[in-house]
């Protein structure tokens, strides 16, 4: 049944991508991607999902690819479009630019894909809430208004201001085939120095991180002076290790360090590729120097983020990855950045395992985890991003289940927030269930009924994220 579904919702997407010239093939590639990413955390999806995205589902749109024996495509997928589950896809934004009056029925087309695919597998309620999310944002984007945050990896939300707009991502170009990455495409004009410091100063919490930065924003500048008035220079390393608790802003950083190492003239386009080891090791020894080389020329101009580098260290796949990084660096020393991020421990031991690593990042930015009142802060924002307005009771009920929450290693910080979020909404929903016409304010507030049966979330998970 939600195989069918899933199908038919596919079909429709591909016949509005058609009627509004964006091609037929090329919206339903995007909504079996979108659908991934949305059924990514719920049991048995992956084979619900290969099964409605077979190559014979339907003859509009039809992305003629055999049936995989393998989860694999599922995957790839997923990860390919998590950044759609809170921000338009690549080709809503085309219209939204292009052609407006064609957004939102494209939209709407979107919201029936994410409907079938929440349910794919066993969904679980935290899925179930970040479908209704995902499909707001698209609506939203669609219809003209602000968009809730990019929550990615890292909330990265600024004191005394709503979170960064998805807008403020890197698109894909529309035409982008399923399952590959996009080449980045950098601002016409770096921004501001001060305007990207200013940034990093208005982020919640981060005391230690915005010190950090500071120091080596002004050490790379007077490095840059120094050359340029003819004095010899250390060479300094410019990569940095980002270790810290899921959630605690380090993609948000890394974001703002590219912007500032354009700015200050050391990297041509200052845009951030984001990885894992599964974007840089393939299947056999061998292909994985090809794979890892071809991300780092995605990244050049640039910086190249990998998260939970310590994955690499696990195998001789992962070896390969890194002895083929550490030369990708060497050659390309002048126009390429690396940051790698993970858990402290793991990290720590990763960098000493190759005696190349160890002489390129001899800087280490740790990301503390956030306080209750940061986490409160960041909930709010999160909360106003999206429409949504807590009583000040339901703020005092979120202070309660900080303090009861175990601070352990994979504590997922901004990530704990958003779930909290997720599930405040998911049971916002059920509470109007038999409100035939809400009003504005009780479709926009939280009440501190809404926090209640929020279990033990806080580990790190990409559920709703």
């Amino acid at each position: 049944m939600t195989t069918t579904a899933l199908a038919t919702a596919l079909d429709a997407l591909a016949a509005a991508g058609a009627a509004t010239g964006l091609g037929g093939p090329e919206a339903r590639a995007e909504g079996e991607r979108l659908a991934a990413a949305v059924a990514e955390s719920s049991p048995g999806a992956p084979t619900d999902w290969l099964k409605a995205t077979a190559a014979d589902v339907g003859p509009e749109g039809s992305t003629g690819r055999p049936t995989s024996s393998t989860l694999q495509p599922f995957f790839d997928a997923a990860v390919s479009a998590r950044r759609w589950r809170s921000a338009p896809t690549d080709l809503l934004e085309h219209l939204i630019t292009t052609a407006p009056q064609h957004a939102p029925g494209y939209a709407d087309a979107l919201a029936a894909v994410v409907d079938a695919a929440a349910t794919l597998g066993d969904p679980s309620i935290s899925a179930i809430a970040a479908a209704e999310g995902t499909k707001a944002v698209h609506r939203s984007a669609a219809a003209g208004r602000e968009t809730a945050p990019r929550a990615g990896a890292d909330p990265g939300l600024r004191l005394g201001a709503p979170a960064p707009t998805p807008s403020a991502t890197e698109p894909e170009p529309a035409t982008q085939a399923a399952g590959t990455e996009p080449e980045p495409e950098p601002a016409d004009e770096p921004r501001p120095l001060a305007e990207l410091l200013d940034e990093l100063d208005q982020l919640i919490g981060l005391g230690r991180v915005k010190d950090e930065i500071h120091r080596q924003t002004e050490l790379l500048r007077i490095e840059r002076l120094r050359a340029e008035a003819g004095l010899t220079s250390p060479t300094l390393t410019r990569h940095l290790v980002f270790v810290g608790n899921p959630g605690t802003g380090k993609t948000t950083v890394g974001r703002l360090v590219a912007g500032i190492y354009r700015a200050l003239g050391l990297l041509d386009k200052g845009h951030l590729v984001e990885v894992d080891r599964s974007e840089l090791v393939a299947g056999y020894l061998g292909q994985t120097a090809e794979k890892t080389t071809a991300v780092v020329q995605r990244a050049l101009g640039g910086v190249l983020f990998i998260d939970e580098a310590y994955a690499l260290a696990e195998d001789q796949y992962g070896r390969e990855a890194v002895d083929t990084l550490v030369k990708d660096m060497e050659d390309h020393r002048d126009d390429l950045v690396v940051i790698v991020a993970g858990y402290p421990g793991p990290m720590a031991r990763f960098v000493g395992t190759n005696p190349g690593l160890e002489s390129r990042f001899s800087r280490t930015i740790t990301f503390e985890d956030y306080s209750a009142a940061e986490l409160r802060q960041i909930f709010a924002a999160m909360a106003g991003a999206a429409d949504f307005e807590p009583e000040p009771a339901t703020l005092d009920r979120f202070d309660r289940l900080v303090a009861d929450q175990v601070r352990s290693e994979g504590f997922g910080n901004g990530r704990w927030a958003r779930n909290v979020l997720d599930s405040a909404i998911a049971r916002h929903a059920w509470r109007l269930r038999d409100v035939e016409r809400p009003t504005v304010d009780q479709l926009r507030t939280l009440v501190p009924e809404d926090l209640e049966d929020v279990v033990d979330i806080g580990t790190d998970s990409e559920a709703t994220l």
